[in-house]
């Protein structure tokens, strides 16, 4: 089924997908990952393909354009939170849960922290425990390992990166900040960096670097599943999952890890819907059908 959500200042483009045969028990609404915006990414169309088969319902919509940067955490809240209202309104009163991944994964956990009403269940796929800055060095890192540089490209990474936010937190000005860039863009791995060639030009922004989710897991009550590659190349897992186990508000959090998976929930990190893991799928079609009422809805 084809509708809009009504976000207020935008009308996002959205697909509801529901069981073939009855009523929903259930129902999930996707948030997105940075690089994935479309309701058409293949790992949304997954959730849209299997969880309906078990009587789960499932809303993705189109993440609103940006002018420059990133969609604010808090504005990808408040529109999940429409898109909530606008599923309500389709379904009924039954359970709802959050589906989030990568980057998807702080607003979405905002709003089970902040609206807890709202949200029954989370499931949250390559979630960070630590601020965008500190996953992006912890990321871009791992780009330069994964391809074999030293440690003496490490350290100019990390100066790169230094300058990059430096600039952005207004601690030192955009001119010398070019200057590092300018000094290490010939290198062969700049790339890899995600670092701006041209500063003084680049007029986007990254509102949410310092982002701190801690505060955020700790009033997370709901029942939560986290899943994790056992080589995810951008998320320190091993540290995020610290987090939420010394952190997290809930007494019903489930932790996975995916053997042969990365960053993605997928065989090798392809990106296609025949690599996604049976895994995942299996493990995510369990949790949540345990977590949901077998009740008609009202």
């Amino acid at each position: 089924m084809e509708l809009s959500i009504d976000a207020g200042d935008a009308l996002l483009s959205a697909t509801l997908d529901v069981p073939p045969v009855g009523w929903a028990r259930g129902a999930v609404v996707v948030l997105h990952g940075s690089a994935a915006p479309q309701r058409s990414y293949f790992l949304y169309e997954h959730l849209a393909r299997e969880l309906p088969q078990v009587g789960v319902a499932v809303l993705r919509f189109d993440r609103r354009p940006y002018e420059h940067g990133d969609v604010p955490f808090a504005v990808q809240a408040d529109d999940a939170v429409a898109a909530i209202a606008e599923l309500r309104r389709r379904v009924g009163d039954i359970p709802v849960g959050l589906w989030g991944w990568s980057q998807g994964t702080w607003p979405a956990s905002a709003i089970a922290a902040r609206r807890p009403e709202l949200v029954a269940f989370l499931v949250l796929v390559a979630t960070s425990g630590v601020s965008p800055a500190v996953q992006m060095r912890y990321g871009t890192a791992q780009q330069l390992l994964r391809r074999g540089y030293g440690d003496a490209d490490l350290a100019e990474l990390a100066r790169l990166r230094e300058a990059l936010e430096g600039a952005v937190r207004g601690r030192i000005d955009l001119v010398t900040a070019q200057a590092v860039v300018d000094r290490y863009a010939g290198r062969p791995w700049f790339p890899l960096a995600y670092v701006p060639r041209d500063l003084l030009g680049h007029r986007g922004t990254w509102k949410d670097m310092d982002y701190d989710p801690q505060p955020v897991i700790a009033q997370v009550n709901c029942p939560t599943l986290l899943f994790y590659g056992e080589s995810d190349e951008w998320t320190p897992a091993e540290e995020s999952i610290a987090v939420w186990r010394r952190v997290a508000g809930t007494d019903d959090l489930t932790i996975h890890r995916l053997a042969g998976c990365t960053h993605l929930p997928t065989s090798s990190g392809a990106g296609n819907l025949e690599s996604v893991s049976r895994d995942y799928t299996s493990k995510l079609l369990a949790w949540i059908g345990e977590r949901i009422t077998f009740g008609a809805p009202d």
